[in-house]
């Protein structure tokens, strides 16, 4: 299995964290996963697990809701960051209108910042997206250029098929075995065989029957269980094309 999107460097894994990840891509049947940062300690952390373990891999970026802390060279140093073997992507970024604890405008210019960066670079984007759909979508219909994923897909069937449209991939997490995400579940179904992927965004959002508690890797197996129930595949399917589609997207990673 292909972790798209984790965050192990949280301190909810302070604990166990070594013990833990040796046990997942030992035997816990992860082959891949990509911890995704939120401002530039937590890049530099992500860097530091990536360096641990051979299957893991990380993005660097500053989250919508710490965009008001992007400030001065932020962007040289996510630059410097981004030269790192290991990392693979401009991430986590985009647009968060739920909470609003930073402004709009803030968030929306650092975003496109930084998407402009991944363009230079070369590197595929990690969008996050909560209740900002058609800003999000416009931002990325507006670099066509831009490779990306819009992680913990949120959106509607028919914007998943705008982006689909785009090329964009899609990522999926617990929330499609949540009882109140049909809209999800639906939007999962609408999603290319070629643009899926599937993610942790641990410690959050564990799939049932463990949601409330801490996520974790070995967890995507019930994700992936009920994405094939739900598309009408098998889970091996899945499971290999996820994995494949992960490995086209975040093209760093030697096969």
């Amino acid at each position: 299995m292909f972790d798209s999107h984790a965050h192990y460097d949280d301190a909810r894994f302070d604990g166990d964290r070594d013990a833990l990840l040796a046990a997942l891509f030992a035997d816990g049947g992860v082959s891949h996963i990509v911890n995704a940062a939120t401002d530039l300690p937590s890049a530099r952390a992500c860097e530091a697990l990536s360096a641990e373990y051979p299957g893991m891999y990380h993005a660097v970026g500053v989250h919508p809701q710490e965009a008001d802390k992007a400030q001065g060279d932020y962007l040289d140093a996510l630059r410097l960051l981004a030269e790192n073997v290991k990392a693979v992507a401009v991430g986590e970024i985009g647009l968060d209108y739920h909470y609003d604890t930073v402004p709009r405008d803030v968030q929306r210019r650092v975003f496109a910042e930084q998407l402009e960066l991944a363009c230079a670079l070369g590197l595929p984007a990690v969008i996050h997206d909560r209740e900002a759909h058609k800003d999000c979508i416009d931002e990325v219909l507006a670099r066509p250029a831009l490779q990306c994923v819009f992680h913990s897909f949120s959106g509607s069937e028919e914007s998943a098929r705008i982006l689909a449209r785009r090329g964009v991939y899609m990522a999926f997490n617990g929330i499609v075995t949540f009882k109140n995400a049909e809209k999800t579940r639906r939007a999962a179904k609408t999603v290319p065989d070629e643009l899926l992927l599937v993610e942790t965004d641990c410690p959050y959002l564990a799939p049932h029957p463990h949601r409330g508690e801490r996520n974790d890797s070995a967890l995507m197996r019930l994700t992936i269980a009920a994405l094939a129930e739900q598309r009408g595949q098998t889970a091996e399917y899945i499971e290999r094309i996820t994995t494949e589609n992960a490995l086209r997207l975040f093209s760093k990673i030697k096969r």
